[in-house]
């Protein structure tokens, strides 16, 4: 294939942590004496910054909120996550047959990159990328393209030798921004006509049909 590299959101692109997401958020939102947010309504936030998630559930935006929100969340999340998420079908094949090409892979993600590294380790699976970035290693969360940019960089690569694949137009709209071709991955809960109006280059159902489109 022509890429040098390719870069994966993580979650509901490569693996499903909702189980644990959920967990956090009813604890947190109780902790905080605030109304339960629905379950679905919670699964279409992920993929947002975690604060930006618990605004837009509840309307509150007051910065020592978001802030406690976060740290409620994580008490029981970020073990949760480390224990439970389920890798899609087809993410390992995939990754260790970009392994296997010679063509790193590498995240960028708006969940904490120690929390992802816990996560790949526990599964054996944080060798098969060159880098992991996550929220706490960025100024500013997707679709700003920094943290895309980075990583490309620390690749030694340019934007357009390099293809990022996400669940989420946040994801397309990172990787126009940066200048990388956008791979569609329809394993979240957006649906394959909202990338309409972004410049993907393929929209894959799962990871399968990524690693025969990409080749491998």
């Amino acid at each position: 294939m022509s890429y040098r590299a390719v870069l994966f959101d993580f979650d509901f692109t490569l693996a499903d942590a909702s189980q644990a997401i959920l967990a956090g958020f009813r604890h947190a939102l109780e902790q905080m004496g605030l109304p339960q947010a629905e379950e679905d309504a919670v699964r279409r936030t992920i993929g947002l910054p975690l604060e930006d998630a618990f605004t837009l559930l509840t309307g509150r935006d007051a910065p020592e909120e978001r802030r406690q929100f976060r740290a409620l969340f994580s008490q029981v999340a970020v073990p949760m996550q480390i224990e439970s998420t389920r890798i899609f079908p087809g993410a390992e094949e995939l990754l260790r047959s970009l392994k296997s090409a010679g063509i790193p892979a590498a995240i960028v993600s708006t969940k904490r990159a120690e929390t992802l590294r816990a996560v790949l380790e526990r599964r054996d699976l944080l060798r098969c990328f060159a880098s992991v970035t996550g929220s706490e290693m960025v100024s500013k969360p997707k679709p700003d393209p920094e943290g895309l940019l980075g990583a490309v960089a620390a690749l030694g690569l340019t934007p357009d030798q390099c293809l990022y694949c996400g669940d989420t137009t946040i994801d397309a709209q990172t990787a126009q921004r940066a200048g990388c071709d956008f791979c569609a991955v329809l394993n979240g809960t957006t649906p394959a006509g909202a990338f309409a109006p972004y410049p993907a280059v393929h929209i894959a159902p799962d990871l399968t049909d990524l690693r025969t489109w990409l080749g491998l």
